[in-house]
């Protein structure tokens, strides 16, 4: 199965976040990343009680997002994180997470994340996006190679769209993690269902 995972983004958010939260989560992507890095680790704490709450009731993966020692207390089993911070884990702050995603931008990089122990990494990013203005993107050929350098799961973030999603997957991926979409679209039920293809071809 090709997964969708939605990755937040506050500033992109043109309604109530929290709302905009509910109506993803209504829309069932594989999860939610909660990624609002502008936040300091009190204000982060406090959103995400809110979202938590929200993917739970809706049953739907909740991954949070740098704050180590805020994930703990919020009793959190999936975290994702910077590598620089990831080398600084602790073995005891490790073995509470049951989940454990890394950025990486190259396959040493890669390597080096799932040597640390992650579970899953995120490679781009992929294609020319909005969120990185004037940056090309690294391209499936990157992709690929960060694919084949690991055995943990791989996901492709950056321009990802329906109609460049079969090439993801292809390149070894075994999903997306979609910032724009998912903040800005109106219809998130049509979103979901253009990836569908994707699954098809598989």
């Amino acid at each position: 199965m090709f997964n969708i995972y939605c990755v937040t983004s506050r500033i992109l958010c043109e309604e109530d976040f929290l709302h905009r939260i509910e109506k993803i989560a209504i829309s069932h992507p594989a999860g939610i990343i909660l990624r609002e890095k502008d936040l300091s680790e009190l204000q982060y704490g406090q959103l995400a009680k809110q979202v938590v709450k929200i993917c739970t009731k809706h049953q739907i993966p909740c991954v949070l997002h740098s704050f180590v020692d805020t994930a703990i207390e919020l009793n959190a089993k999936a975290i994702h994180l910077p590598l620089p911070k990831m080398r600084e884990m602790s073995d005891v702050q490790r073995r509470h997470f049951k989940i454990i995603g890394v950025s990486c931008h190259s396959t040493e990089e890669a390597r080096e994340a799932e040597r640390l122990g992650c579970t899953y990494i995120i490679a781009g990013h992929i294609f020319a996006t909005g969120c990185k203005k004037g940056l090309p993107g690294r391209g499936i050929r990157f992709l690929e190679g960060i694919c084949k350098s690991v055995s943990v799961p791989v996901y492709a973030i950056g321009g990802i769209e329906c109609n460049n999603a079969r090439s993801v997957c292809k390149a070894g991926a075994k999903g997306a993690c979609i910032m724009s979409g998912f903040m800005t679209c109106n219809d998130l039920k049509s979103f979901m269902m253009s990836f569908e293809e994707v699954d098809d071809s598989i």
